[in-house]
């Protein structure tokens, strides 16, 4: 009895000094979650310094970092196609310090095109409020002589094989864009991979190439000076700065809706209230007219939502880019 007694106190000790050891972190938590931030935060664009991805960051980061009240500065750290950044960011510390910019690659596609990338979108994120969503434009060489994505359609019917549609890679967004069109159309066409956007671009532009289908934010420019023309935009519902192009949806591609978007995420485990605050500081600055007007110009488009949402979202497309990349047999290793 005395040994049943003994361990009983023992156990109950234990418990107690669990518990305590809990109150202790939990207190210390609510502590730095009142105090956040007291120090400039790091935001980790896992891509090059003057790419799209960059500029769009920078655009909204001066904003929030005013009304957050604390500088956030942008760390650029690229490689395999953001997954270096993204796997650096997935083992900080979740202390709302370190942050990630990520996208529909590091949060897509990545998950099929690399064997490995060095961490779990769901399980090593905390999401905090997506940020823009930036639709893609199918365009073509004007020398095509088409003018809708009707006479498209018919034009590769009767030149089977003979007409490609360049990319600024394998497993990028302009290469799913074109297979999906492919895959939902059921047209002959070639995929010609560049080495990036510029490079494709200037593939159609050139005549090297006959069409493409890439963000507006590499395209429309393009568009505007005639170099390029525009017939589809691959959202499903037209895009306010060229409200006379139609969506592919409506051109006789139906059900078709795809789109590049990125979001503001920190590591798992990151206390609520930072994410909270988080949350309502970034909202607020992709809500600010100079912030709208600067990323419209960049063929961008705010779309702040609540971190529930954007779990939502990346849980709904990712099967589709995942599908996209196996289905175009791409791999990087």
């Amino acid at each position: 009895m005395k040994s049943k007694s003994w361990l009983m106190r023992f156990f109950t000790f234990l418990c107690l000094l669990g518990f305590v050891t809990f109150l202790g972190q939990a207190k210390a938590q609510l502590a730095s979650s009142i105090t956040y931030p007291d120090k400039p935060v790091r935001l980790v664009v896992p891509f090059p310094p003057g790419g799209g991805a960059d500029n769009l960051a920078r655009t909204v980061v001066p904003k929030a970092a005013q009304i957050l009240g604390q500088s956030i500065f942008i760390d650029n750290k690229p490689g395999a196609g953001g997954n270096v950044g993204a796997e650096m960011v997935a083992h900080a510390s979740p202390d709302g310090y370190t942050l990630l910019y990520g996208t529909n690659g590091t949060h897509g596609t990545n998950q099929a095109l690399y064997s490995k990338t060095g961490f779990d979108p769901f399980k090593d994120f905390a999401p905090v409020t997506r940020l823009t969503t930036i639709p893609a434009m199918l365009v073509v060489n004007p020398s095509m002589g088409v003018n809708s994505v009707k006479e498209l359609i018919a034009f590769v019917k009767a030149n089977p094989g003979k007409v490609s549609f360049a990319s600024a890679g394998n497993g990028t967004t302009s290469h799913m864009a074109g297979m999906q069109f492919k895959s939902m159309t059921g047209l002959d066409i070639v995929h010609v991979p560049y080495k990036g956007g510029g490079p494709a671009l200037m593939g159609v532009v050139g005549g090297e190439v006959q069409m493409t289908i890439d963000l507006m934010a590499n395209v429309f420019s393009q568009v505007k000076a005639g170099k390029l023309k525009g017939l589809a935009v691959t959202t499903i519902n037209r895009v306010n700065m060229v409200p006379d192009v139609p969506t592919l949806d409506e051109s006789g591609v139906s059900g078709f809706d795809m789109a590049a978007t990125d979001g503001l995420y920190a590591p798992a485990g990151t206390p609520p209230a930072v994410i909270d605050k988080l949350n309502r500081v970034f909202k607020q600055a992709l809500l600010d007219p100079q912030v709208v007007e600067s990323l419209n110009a960049k063929g961008a488009f705010p779309s702040p939502s609540t971190p529930e949402e954007l779990a939502r979202h990346i849980a709904k497309e990712m099967p589709m880019w995942v599908r996209l990349v196996k289905e175009s047999g791409a791999k990087v290793d």
